[in-house]
């Protein structure tokens, strides 16, 4: 079977236009053309007055070799790549030997959950937040009540912080097992539509996303997994060795007990701050790492649709419109960039710690509501902003948020302004314009440079008007900048080796967006697949090449 990719055709190609492509594209007659399957859709939309579609199509032809010496060098037609998965190792039948443990039930930890239990070896899985639907109620109860539980919330349960999200399934990581594809295969599986394995930008929503979720639980659980809900990591027992290394021994949990466990992922999230504490202090290595700061930035969707789409705005087959705009300030020589958009989406209450105030922006599947939003960020870093240690970002991420908490009225409303009077230089008051802000509990008017430095303020007001040449109507005057967004990734790294266990910490794997090593849902789930075969290598390989048994290796 053959990969031919960069097949372009006009939004209104018919049905057999495709066929007739590929025969040219290869330079086959029709009878050759046995049969083909979309890999791939996408569009550009690079010249509004002439949108294409752009495919990647699986096609199986009549003489597949005389095709390929035909396109030698051609990077467009290759054979297809083969994006099965499989097990690097599988525990031997029936596996006795020590349960590994997966702290934290996000994309990371759902992932590695996941293949630990398919691959045999009976994971238990500590989740700090509720199940996923008593979750999806104590955040509502923030959004429309402003009542908090910092346990259970939008960065805190099942699911993680990407359940109340736009649930993109994109990322730009190197990915040449096709470990993505392994993501998306088992996320159809558990109820997501089948377009995320055709779509260039494959998206889910926070409905389907609560429903999937609930999904792969069961079949972990059918697998012999366990869940362990409202369950807190407290502590980490750590046996320090003659030669100076560190080895985990075991978990100390907030119900009172005590986990034995030489094999856990930390899949943790990363908005742990009380987890990259305790660690710190038990001399696991942590550094600190560069991340974003800024706002939310919300228009309404249809503004976003005839900017990009131009007379193709609202055509079904394109859907809502989406951006990724870059800058870099001149007055301060910072970056500015949209992050996690989400077309028809809103901007949601984010905040796991009581007293501050976090954005973040959701959509549904349909992308149907009213306002496009997108995350406007300034890039910060450990050295020029937030010297003083492997955990001074935290520290820097709450003043901000508490700021935020203060400028909105003390009431989870968060602090907003329009972006004519961000551009003046003023306070914003009064009644809103053409643009109504959507999060919730509410949004007031005031000057978002009492919540953000005054850096991150210089530098939007250096970017907006260059995004607005770039898109138009994106620094329209009564466009919402909603404050703060904080969270943008993680402000730690916790450092890992080869083996993806910690430098100096053997029996911990840490990854994800906590840990440092992803930036959004597929990324995260991707490198838990590679933890969880990490560890069962670990784990079953060393059982097998010893010939004892895994208990026997385990207290070794």
């Amino acid at each position: 079977m053959l990969r031919v990719t960069e097949i372009k055709l006009p939004l209104d190609h018919g049905p057999h236009d495709l066929d007739a492509a590929l025969c040219e594209r290869l330079q086959i007659s029709p009878a050759d053309l046995l049969r083909y399957a979309v890999a791939r859709r996408g569009n550009d939309a690079r010249k509004k007055s002439a949108i294409k579609l752009v495919y990647a199509i699986d096609a199986t032809v009549a003489d597949e070799a005389a095709v390929l010496a035909r396109h030698a060098g051609d990077p467009q037609v290759r054979p297809t790549p083969d994006t099965a998965y499989r097990f690097p190792v599988v525990a031997p039948q029936g596996w006795q030997g020590p349960r590994p443990v997966v702290i934290g039930a996000g994309p990371c930890g759902l992932l590695a959950a996941l293949i630990l239990a398919q691959m045999g070896l009976k994971p238990i899985i500590i989740e700090r937040g509720k199940a996923v639907r008593e979750r999806t109620k104590d955040t509502w109860a923030l959004w429309r009540k402003s009542v908090l539980t910092p346990e259970s919330n939008v960065q805190f349960g099942e699911g993680g912080a990407g359940t109340f999200s736009d649930g993109k399934l994109y990322s730009r990581i190197k990915d040449p097992r096709h470990l993505g594809r392994k993501v998306l295969v088992e996320f159809v599986k558990a109820g997501a539509p089948d377009d995320i394995l055709t779509e260039a930008h494959p998206h889910i929503g926070t409905f389907r996303l609560v429903t999937m979720v609930m999904s792969m639980r069961e079949t972990i659980e059918a697998l012999g997994g366990e869940y362990r809900f409202q369950t807190r990591v407290d502590d980490f027992e750590i046996a320090r060795k003659p030669d100076g290394s560190q080895q985990l021994q075991g978990l100390h949990l907030s119900d009172g007990t005590f986990l034995p466990a030489r094999h856990v992922i930390l899949a943790v999230g990363h908005s742990a701050r009380d987890t990259f504490q305790v660690l710190h202090d038990r001399g696991v290595h942590v550094e600190a790492k560069p991340f974003a700061i800024g706002v939310r930035i919300e228009h309404p969707q249809g503004w976003i649709d005839r900017a990009r789409y131009g007379q193709f705005a609202g055509n079904p087959l394109l859907g809502p419109a989406a951006y990724a705009l870059s800058h870099q300030s001149h007055t301060t020589g910072r970056s500015v960039y949209s992050f996690c958009m989400c077309p028809g989406g809103r901007v949601v209450a984010a905040t796991s710690e009581e007293g501050r105030v976090v954005t973040n922006g959701m959509s549904q599947y349909s992308r149907a509501e009213f306002n496009a939003n997108s995350g406007l960020v300034v890039d910060i870093n450990p050295e020029r902003d937030y010297p003083g240690g492997p955990l001074a970002g935290v520290a820097f991420q709450r003043k901000w948020e508490s700021l935020a908490f203060t400028a909105g009225g003390s009431t989870y409303q968060a602090p907003g302004q329009k972006v004519a009077d961000v551009l003046a230089n003023r306070a914003s008051s009064g009644e809103f314009g053409a643009v109504v802000p959507s999060y919730q509990p509410g949004v007031h008017l005031t000057d978002l440079a009492q919540c953000l430095p005054d850096y991150v303020m210089a530098s939007l007001r250096d970017a907006l008007p260059v995004f607005g040449r770039q898109l138009p109507g994106y620094d329209h005057p009564d466009a919402i900048l909603t404050g703060v967004e904080t969270r943008t990734s993680s402000p730690v790294r916790i450092t890992r080796g080869k083996d993806l266990q910690s430098l100096n910490t053997r029996g911990l794997y840490p990854g994800g967006e906590g840990a440092g090593y992803a930036g959004g849902i597929l990324s995260a789930a991707v490198d838990g697949i590679k933890l969880a075969e990490a560890l069962a290598l670990e784990l079953v390989g060393a059982a097998a090449a010893t010939g004892h048994s895994a208990a026997q290796v385990d207290a070794s």
